[in-house]
C-alpha cells in the first residue's frame, strides 16, 4: 500500500500504520461519520483499499457517499464523487453495511457439521428472531464479520463503525458471551429432556406448565434450534479467541468517539480504562462539537468586556449603520457579549476535560461543532479535514 508522509501525533499517522481501526463509543456523537470521514481520506492520501464497514448508517451518508444503498457486500465508491470534490484519490474507498440476518446466514454455512444440519437451522421458526433480536447477536455478528473481512487480505485498511449500544464493552465482550450462551447449564438443562425423550421428575413440572403455557411445538423448536447450534459450539469458541488475537495485534487499534456532554464523556473514559486493562491499544480519542478555540483567546476576551462598557457609545456609532435605534443596538451588545462570557465558561471547562484525557491516547483531535450537514463526499472530506488535523487542533 502506498503511503503518503503524515505528521507524528496525528489521526493521518495512526491510520496510516494500522490495518484496523475500530471507532466506538456511546450513540449520538458522530461515531458513524466519524469513520467513514476517516476511510475517506486514508483512501484520498494514503492510498490502497479502504474499507468503511458501517452499522445502520442514515440514508445521507449513503447519498453523501454516493451510493443510493449499500449492503453486506462491499461496494466501491465511484472516483467520480471524489473528483466532484475536488480529490484525485491516491487509492480506492469501499462501503459495506452490516447485514446482520445474511452474516448469521454466512456464519451457520460456515460452521455447520453437515448440510443437514445447515438446512435445520436455517429452516427452523425461532432462527431469525433469535439471531436479529437476541442480546448480543448484533455485537457479537458484527465482530465476525470484521473477522472475515480482515482475514480475506483484500483491503488494506479496514475502518469499523461498531453497533450502537447501551455498553460500548458489548462489542468486545459479545464472541466470548455467545459462546458461553450456546454451552450454558441453563441451555443444557432446557435441551437435554428433548435430547433424550425423558424426563426427570425435577423437570417433569416445569415442561407440563410450559407447555400449557407456550405449547409443546414451541418448546420442542427452541429445543432443536439449541441442540443443532451446539453443533457449532467449537466454532464459536475458536472464533471467539481468533477475534481477541486480532483485536490484541500491534496492527489492530480503537479510537473512541465522543462529545464532552457529562453522559457520553463518561462513557468514553469507561472505554478507555477498559481497553487499558485488557491491553487493547487505544490510538485516538476523537471529541466532536467541540466549542470554537477563539472563545478561549484572551483578545477576544477583552474586545467582548468593552463591547459590554461601552455599548451605549459603540451603539450609537453603530446604529446609522444598522438602521435600529441606538438604545436596541446597545441591549444587542450587551447581549451578545454576555453569551461569550458564558460560551467562553464553557469552552475552557471543555479544555479541561480535554487536558484529562491527554496522558490516555496518543492523538486527541477536537473538531467543532459544523453548520453543514453531510451532503455529499466533499463534505465527509471536509470533516475528514479536522480529524486530520489540517482543520483542528490536535492535543
Amino acid at each position: 500500500m502506498a503511503r503518503s508522509a503524515a505528521p507524528s501525533g496525528s489521526l493521518d499517522a495512526l491510520l496510516a500504520a494500522k490495518e484496523i481501526v475500530v471507532t466506538c463509543g456511546s450513540g449520538g456523537v458522530g461515531k458513524t461519520t466519524t469513520a467513514a470521514a476517516a476511510a475517506a481520506m486514508a483512501a484520498a492520501q494514503h492510498g490502497g483499499r479502504v474499507l468503511v464497514l458501517t452499522v445502520d448508517p442514515a440514508r445521507r451518508l449513503a447519498n453523501a457517499l454516493g451510493l443510493e444503498a449499500f449492503g453486506n457486500v462491499e461496494r466501491r465508491v465511484d472516483d467520480s464523487a471524489f473528483a466532484a470534490a475536488g480529490v484525485v484519490p491516491r487509492g480506492e474507498l469501499w462501503v459495506a453495511m452490516l447485514d446482520t440476518k445474511q452474516s448469521w446466514d454466512d456464519l451457520v454455512r460456515r460452521h455447520a457439521p453437515d448440510e443437514a444440519t445447515r438446512d435445520a437451522i436455517l429452516a427452523n421458526p425461532l432462527y431469525e428472531n433469535i439471531t436479529t433480536r437476541f442480546v448480543h447477536s448484533h455485537d457479537y455478528i458484527a465482530m465476525e464479520r470484521l473477522y472475515d473481512i480482515h482475514a480475506t487480505g483484500a483491503y488494506d485498511l479496514l475502518v469499523v463503525d461498531t453497533p450502537p449500544s447501551r455498553n460500548a464493552l458489548d462489542f468486545l465482550d459479545a464472541p466470548a458471551r455467545m459462546a458461553e450462551f450456546f454451552s450454558s447449564r441453563l441451555l443444557r438443562w432446557l435441551t437435554v429432556p428433548y435430547r433424550s425423550r425423558v424426563m426427570t421428575a425435577a423437570s417433569r413440572p416445569f415442561y407440563q406448565l410450559a407447555d400449557r403455557i407456550l405449547g409443546s411445538q414451541f418448546l420442542q423448536d427452541i429445543a432443536e434450534f439449541f441442540i443443532l447450534f451446539q453443533t457449532m459450539h467449537d466454532g464459536f469458541v475458536e472464533r471467539a479467541r481468533a477475534v481477541q488475537r486480532v483485536l490484541s495485534d500491534s496492527r489492530s487499534t480503537f479510537v473512541v468517539v465522543s462529545t464532552l456532554e457529562p453522559s457520553p464523556l463518561h462513557e468514553a473514559e469507561f472505554f478507555i480504562d477498559a481497553l487499558r486493562d485488557r491491553k487493547l491499544h487505544l490510538g485516538a480519542v476523537v471529541l466532536n462539537k467541540v466549542l470554537p478555540e477563539y472563545l478561549r483567546d484572551p483578545a477576544v476576551a477583552r474586545a467582548a468586556e468593552a463591547m459590554a462598557t461601552r455599548s451605549e457609545s459603540i451603539g450609537a456609532a453603530l446604529a446609522p449603520v444598522v438602521e435600529s435605534p441606538p438604545a436596541d443596538v446597545a441591549r444587542l451588545l450587551e447581549n451578545v457579549a454576555a453569551s461569550f462570557h458564558d460560551y467562553s465558561l464553557t469552552a475552557a471547562r471543555e479544555a479541561e476535560q480535554r487536558a484529562e484525557l491527554s496522558s490516555s491516547p496518543e492523538v486527541i483531535v477536537s473538531v467543532p461543532q459544523l453548520g453543514t450537514d453531510l451532503t455529499d463526499l466533499s463534505s465527509v472530506l471536509d470533516l475528514g479535514r479536522y480529524l486530520w488535523g489540517s482543520r483542528s487542533e490536535v492535543v
